[in-house]
């Protein structure tokens, strides 16, 4: 036996969380299959033992080591990293607790979410998100706003008020006014996600929506089904029919009714979305673009040398330096800082590609010495800057009688696409993030998350803006090891301060966010092989997902064709089964996966069912139906957290 003060330990905890002090004996952790960090243990000076040897100190789940554990005074008397003393505090904290953090006692607390990881996530998800500012300002400006265009202009097409200088000058006006509305509705939504639904999801203008709400609902300049202010208010009608929906458990419904290969599909199908945007030219590196004789060819070059088509004449293809630095600063660099565990990788791919196409001297700028380049590198020099929305603040107009037809048809379009949407987007993200309760089909905090949305899109539409959603860029922070809200609220701070500084968050290049969307679709890839491949009946239906979302561009088309192929396939094999009195069936029916209409939880959300049985009580969550439970989380490793299975070996404690 020794008398000691000071002894040189390491923490560690087991996979039911319990602290162990493990002798940091020179030569061990060599032998060690774990990673452990060193730190200092200040113990009572009347604390004796006896030093464990090394080859028990590899053995940690051994019964001896118990007269070791640390109890919860002992804690306190650690002295950590100060990253990691942090998380630690905020883990036990109460903020912890509202969050699930890892550490802080609560039954369903999320695994390996610690706060600094969290913050680096939301940071991501921003990066990732942030060209929407910009992209979604661009789009939707086309419509021309509330800006006035003469009749008899519009009935040319050739004109358009194309050549108008006083209209040109208002469409600015607007363009910069959808800036400032994209960024605050954004920081609005993904706070309120983060804070009350606990979910690592970013919410903004949702991009395909938005160009259906540009060029189809409204049109350039005003040419389509109705004026900017109707189509307004056909978003705001639909934000609260979603509310509505939301409340009564139909949306809950509606996601969790959806087959299981579905649902896997729709992730891989959003992955492939994903990188098809950052492929393209919009919001990407410019690998690919549009072509005549085929879907797509390959591109590469500079917008200045496309043809009347659209397209990249052979001489210039892949001669773009711009996508050269994208893909191996934004794409090669990334992974491999990513490969060998570098925190905040995907931060730093877009940090580095945008910092080198900021100069008007570089090849590669961003602001070419064009008017265009003028204009958007004029903007850049303000960096702290606040444009008030003037032009398209709460400009809807409530009387629809002179467009009822057309009102009508935008908002049923609009609704059906933006709820396969969300909800397809809600349920990946989910899924992608091991948030998914595998008994109800369902995520902690569903209800409230529909209900944000939802809420955000109304509020959205007084700002001018079209539809928020959940954003499949939400994945960049996933991957880096976002697991709660706390992810969702950096991201909305983010934004919040974008709006201060557009100018800056603006300006990052399309070609610095496409290396990451394609990372991110890689990795949301992985849920492809999952699906049940085995039986046909199944694997349809989920390969028509994945493909037509990419392909028509829309999440929402996707999931139409997966779940109608589904019901066709498997209404006739029913059908011919009964015809036949059980005599003709598939040869391999029993490989299919089993779906009944009699979903786990019901149609009615948890709090309706606790207030039909007389709880007094109803709003607090009930045991069963509270989403995750920590024991089901499947634990997934990211290329950017410090996770691990905690079922094989002790983690760190961070």
């Amino acid at each position: 036996m020794i008398r000691v003060c000071r002894l040189g330990l390491s923490v560690l905890s087991t996979a039911d969380n319990r602290p162990w002090l493990v002798w940091d004996e020179p030569g061990c952790l060599k032998r060690s299959s774990v990673v452990v960090k060193s730190v200092v243990v200040l113990c009572p000076c009347h604390l004796t033992f006896n030093p464990p040897s090394c080859s028990t100190a590899t053995s940690l789940r051994q019964p001896h080591w118990d007269p070791f554990r640390l109890d919860s005074g002992s804690r306190s008397s650690i002295t950590m990293g100060w990253v990691e003393n942090t998380n630690l505090k905020i883990g036990q904290s109460a903020i912890g607790r509202w969050f699930r953090l890892a550490g802080c006692g609560h039954p369903k607390e999320r695994k390996n979410s610690h706060f600094f990881t969290e913050i680096r996530a939301g940071l991501a998800t921003f990066f990732a998100m942030a060209y929407i500012i910009s992209v979604n300002s661009s789009i939707l400006s086309a419509t021309g706003g509330t800006c006035y265009c003469p009749p008899e202009k519009l009935a040319d097409p050739k004109d358009l008020c194309d050549a108008d200088t006083a209209y040109l000058l208002c469409k600015q006006e607007i363009t910069r006014d959808l800036v400032t509305a994209t960024a605050a509705i954004s920081a609005l939504t993904s706070f309120c996600m983060g804070l009350f639904a606990n979910m690592p999801l970013g919410l903004a203008p949702g991009m395909g929506v938005n160009a259906y709400f540009a060029y189809t609902v409204v049109g350039y300049h005003g040419t389509g089904l109705v004026p900017y202010e109707i189509a307004l208010t056909a978003v705001f009608v639909e934000g609260w029919i979603f509310f509505a929906l939301t409340l009564l458990g139909l949306r809950q419904w509606l996601a969790r009714a959806i087959p299981a290969s579905i649902k896997l599909a729709t992730g891989v199908g959003i992955g492939m979305y994903l990188t098809l945007i950052g492929l393209g030219y919009s919001a990407g590196i410019g690998l690919v673009t549009a072509a005549q004789s085929t879907p797509l060819e390959l591109a590469g070059c500079s917008q200045a040398y496309f043809d009347e088509f659209g397209m990249c004449p052979p001489s210039q293809k892949m001669r773009n330096p711009s996508m050269w630095i994208g893909i191996f600063c934004g794409g090669i660099l990334t992974v491999m800082l990513m490969m060998y565990r570098v925190k905040g990788a995907i931060i730093m791919g877009i940090l580095l590609v945008s910092i080198i196409s900021w100069p008007r001297t570089s090849s590669v700028t961003y602001f070419p010495h064009t008017e265009l380049g003028d204009s958007s590198f004029d903007f850049f020099k303000k960096v702290v800057t606040f444009h008030p929305i003037g032009k398209i603040l709460n400009v809807n107009q409530w009387n629809i009688s002179e467009h009822g037809g057309q009102f009508g048809l935008a908002l049923i379009t609009l609704l059906y696409v933006d709820i396969l949407d969300c909800t397809g987007t809600l349920y990946s993200m989910a899924r992608f993030a091991g948030l998914m309760d595998e008994h109800t089909q369902d995520f902690e905090g569903s209800s409230i998350a529909y209900t944000v949305d939802a809420i955000g899109i109304s509020i959205g539409s007084l700002f001018g803006t079209s539809p928020v959603t959940a954003f499949i860029e939400s994945g960049a922070g996933i991957s880096e090891g976002g697991k709660t809200g706390i992810t969702a609220m950096v991201t909305g701070l983010c934004f919040f301060i974008s709006i201060f500084f557009a100018p800056i968050f603006a300006s990052i290049p399309p070609w610095a966010t496409g290396g990451t969307l394609i990372i991110v679709g890689c990795l949301m890839s992985q849920a492809a092989k999952d699906i049940n491949w085995r039986y046909i009946g199944d694997a349809v239906p989920a390969f028509l997902t994945i493909t037509i979302m990419p392909f028509s561009y829309s999440i929402a088309y996707g999931l139409i064709a997966g779940i109608f192929s589904y019901i066709l396939i498997n209404t006739l094999v029913w059908i011919i089964e009964k015809a036949s009195g059980g005599r003709i069936v598939p040869a391999n029916k029993e490989e299919k996966d089993p779906w009944t209409y009699r979903i786990p939880g019901g149609v009615t959300p948890p709090w309706m069912r606790r207030l039909l049985s007389g709880k007094k009580d109803f709003w607090k969550p009930d045991a069963e139906m509270d989403g995750v439970s920590a024991g089901v989380v499947s634990e997934r490793k990211s290329e950017g957290s410090d996770e691990g299975d905690a079922h094989k070996q002790p983690q760190k404690m961070a």
